[in-house]
C-alpha cells in the first residue's frame, strides 16, 4: 500500500512540473488577459469600435460578455496548457509563428494604407505583441526540436 501512494505521490509531482514552454506561453496568456481588462477599463472605445458598439453608452452589457467570453477561453487555453495538450501545442504554435503578421499589418495602418483598428497607440501596442508572438513561437519550435511537445519540465536534468 505504501509503494502505491508512493508512485501517485512521484507521478503527481511530475506532471506539476511546468516546461519553460508552459510558463512562457502562461505568463503571455496573463499579461494578454491583464492588457485586455487595462484597454477595456482605460479606453474602451478600441474594443468599442473593433466590435462596432454604438457610442451611446448602452453598449456595457455588450462589453461585459466581451471580456467575459474572452476571459472564458484564456482560461480554457491555460487549462490546455497546464494539462499538456498536444493539439493545442500545434495550434498555439502556429498562431503564434503568424503573430508576426502583426507588425507589417500596423506599419500599414500607421502609415495610413488601411484603415486603422483604434488609436496610434494600439496600433503600435498591436506590433509588439505580433513581435513577442513570434519569439514565443520561436523559442516552442526549438523546445520542441530538443524536447518534444511542450518541452522539458523545469528542474529536470538533460537529456
Amino acid at each position: 500500500m505504501r509503494a502505491q501512494t508512493l508512485r501517485i505521490t512521484i507521478r503527481s509531482v511530475r506532471t506539476a512540473a511546468l516546461s519553460n514552454v508552459q510558463l512562457l506561453v502562461l505568463c503571455f496568456l496573463s499579461l494578454a488577459w491583464l492588457s485586455l481588462i487595462a484597454v477595456q477599463a482605460i479606453a474602451p472605445e478600441v474594443y468599442d469600435q473593433s466590435l462596432r458598439l454604438p457610442s451611446d453608452g448602452n453598449a456595457r452589457p455588450v462589453e461585459l460578455l466581451f471580456v467575459g467570453a474572452l476571459s472564458a477561453f484564456i482560461v480554457l487555453i491555460g487549462v490546455g496548457v497546464l494539462r499538456r495538450w498536444r493539439w493545442l501545442f500545434w495550434l498555439l504554435l502556429i498562431a503564434f509563428l503568424f503573430g508576426i503578421l502583426r507588425v507589417p499589418a500596423s506599419i500599414l495602418q500607421l502609415a495610413g494604407w488601411i484603415p486603422a483598428a483604434g488609436p496610434r497607440w494600439y496600433a503600435i501596442f498591436q506590433a509588439l505583441i505580433g513581435i513577442v508572438q513570434f519569439a514565443i513561437g520561436l523559442m516552442m519550435l526549438i523546445e520542441y526540436r530538443r524536447y518534444g511537445v511542450w518541452g522539458r519540465p523545469r528542474g529536470t536534468g538533460a537529456r
